[in-house]
């Protein structure tokens, strides 16, 4: 089972992008954020020709995640339960009996402000949904760009802004791996400084000038079937890329 998360800042623009990776990948479920489409200008067709079909949760100019499969998902959900927010950065399926979430966690902004308090409360709610989807479906996967870099290595050294290493976006993060959730990425060896968005300016890509911000965690009854996770830096390359790359993770179950 391949699984993968990619915030594509635009499926308009990336849509060719997104088409050419699924072909050549074939996961069994992509998250995509940042879609910034209603979900009635969603491209079904365009999905359906390369063999995909999608769930949605769209809405124009901002925000928008979707969960993309070969074969129909099911027991879909939209948003975090109780929790009134326009914003749409949430959406669940279950696929081959796993429950997969895919999030478009929020920004934050600057610490201290309105936004990062937006983004604590948006946090702290979830983490309490999750908790109560993780006794209904012990076998989870929360994928997606979290906007969080978890620990030290998972920032450039020279990061000087405090939005996305904070202690208290670290400290949320620390709360979901507490449900019983593990980071895949770090299951396995990997290169130093490895990161999943770079900023377009400043010439960070090629600079590797980055933060790692893009997660999968599974629960603990997924974990001894975790083959593999990368993050897939070739999209990034690409003319017009999104400034994140794919996270993907390989499973045996």
């Amino acid at each position: 089972m391949k699984i993968a998360t990619w915030n594509v800042n635009s499926l308009k623009i990336r849509l060719p992008q997104v088409l050419d990776w699924l072909v050549e990948h074939r996961p069994d479920a992509l998250c995509l954020q940042e879609l910034k489409l209603e979900d009635k200008a969603f491209p079904h067709e365009a999905l359906a020709a390369v063999g995909y079909r999608a769930v949605t949760n769209g809405q124009k100019t901002y925000n928008g995640v979707a969960i993309l499969t070969p074969t129909p998902a099911a027991e879909v959900s939209r948003d975090i339960p109780g929790f009134a927010d326009p914003q749409k950065r949430i959406i669940a399926a279950t696929i081959d009996g796993v429950r997969l979430i895919c999030g478009y966690f929020p920004n934050g902004q600057a610490v201290g402000s309105e936004k990062f308090d937006y983004k604590l409360r948006w946090l702290a709610a979830l983490t309490d949904w999750v908790r109560e989807e993780m006794v209904r479906h012990p076998k989870l996967i929360l994928a997606g760009d979290f906007n969080i870099a978890p620990e030290a290595r998972d920032a450039h050294p020279d990061w000087k802004d405090e939005i996305h290493v904070s202690e208290p976006e670290r400290a949320a993060f620390r709360a979901l791996l507490a449900l019983g959730l593990v980071d895949a990425f770090r299951l396995f060896d990997q290169p130093e400084r490895s990161y999943s968005w770079w900023d377009y300016r400043m010439l960070a890509f090629r600079r590797n000038f980055g933060l790692r911000i893009d997660h999968i965690l599974v629960s603990e009854p997924l974990r001894a079937a975790c083959r593999g996770c990368t993050v897939d830096k070739a999209p990034r390359r690409l003319e017009r890329p999104s400034d994140h790359a794919p996270v993907v993770l390989e499973l045996e179950v």
